[in-house]
């Protein structure tokens, strides 16, 4: 069938993206009998003049997912991982620049601690409650790099209150004076860095020491959410995303996700038992949801809000 003999299309197709999800790359440095490990999960989407494969089935300008994902392994050989930001940055340049079809490429990925045990150098315990996020975008142009962190529980036993709420004919929670707060953090922060004019930073800035950047933010979160005596977990939020800005010039925005992992004081009345604030149910489920962006005075917000 010739293209003049089509049909007429009644849709036109959307975004769209492909690549290879969650392949799994783990890069053993050794220096004599003491090594290093750098573990983690990356994942690819590439976009761009993809529209006849989708209309036709046409493969032309495909790159295959297997291929992204052997390109993973080749580059943790001949590039290292320095840092998942940087691993995501060669990567994401190489997609498209080496692909005239591929104009976007979009790399998240995932890190998983390890910690040396033992003496021998080359032992190790995965380390770290917390698993550390990277998403890295690039157009061709300038590079967004979103760094962050997932699933980091923390608590405070007191110093949190939470009353003066509206209420109305279903509202049966009663208002507190001194409670636990206990959430899971998901944070991600967006730098100033786009790599502009050069893809090294030569004219846009050298890019942030990423290591270190994770480090200081993972503090500042932690730090805020101990210091803060907190009325809600909303202005926890706010607390947490500002002491990063305000600490770190070269990042304009946090977005944050933190569950109340609620702590319910047990009635020990019928036991005749008296509960002084010592004795709690901690329920996983519902709880409720807080999810806010901090940004610096001036930017724009453009960490997606889900996903």
């Amino acid at each position: 069938m010739t293209a003049d003999s089509r049909p007429a299309r009644t849709t036109l197709l959307g975004q769209n993206q492909y690549g290879k999800a969650e392949t799994r790359v783990v890069r053993v440095v050794r220096e004599g009998r003491t090594h290093r490990i750098k573990d983690l999960n990356v994942s690819v989407a590439l976009s761009g003049e993809m529209d006849e494969v989708h209309y036709s089935g046409s493969n032309a300008s495909v790159l295959p997912t297997d291929t992204t994902k052997n390109t993973v392994f080749a580059f943790a050989r001949e590039h290292g991982i320095e840092s998942a930001e940087a691993f995501g940055i060669h990567l994401a340049r190489h997609f498209v620049t080496s692909q005239q079809q591929i104009h976007r490429a979009r790399i998240r990925i995932e890190e998983y601690a390890w910690q040396r045990i033992g003496g021998t150098g080359h032992s190790f315990a995965r380390s770290g409650q917390e698993t550390r996020t990277t998403e890295v975008g690039y157009d061709g142009e300038r590079f967004q790099v979103v760094s962050g962190l997932k699933d980091l529980v923390v608590l405070n036993s007191t110093d949190s209150e939470f009353w003066g709420y509206a209420k109305d004919k279903y509202t049966t929670l009663k208002e507190a004076y001194d409670r636990i707060l206990a959430t899971e953090v998901t944070a991600r922060w967006r730098f100033s860095w786009t790599g502009e004019g050069d893809a090294a930073g030569a004219d846009g800035g050298q890019p942030p020491a990423w290591e270190e950047s994770y480090e200081q933010a993972r503090g500042h979160l932690l730090a805020a959410f101990a210091d803060t005596y907190s009325l809600s977990l909303q202005q926890t939020l706010f607390a947490m995303g500002t002491r990063i800005i305000e600490n770190h010039p070269g990042i304009d925005e946090v977005r944050l996700s933190l569950p109340n992992k609620h702590h319910f004081l047990v009635d020990l009345e019928p036991f005749g038992l008296k509960n002084d604030n010592e004795v709690y149910h901690a329920a996983d489920r519902p709880y409720g949801l807080i999810e806010g962006t901090v940004l610096r005075e001036g930017a724009d917000a453009r960490i997606p809000v889900t996903g």
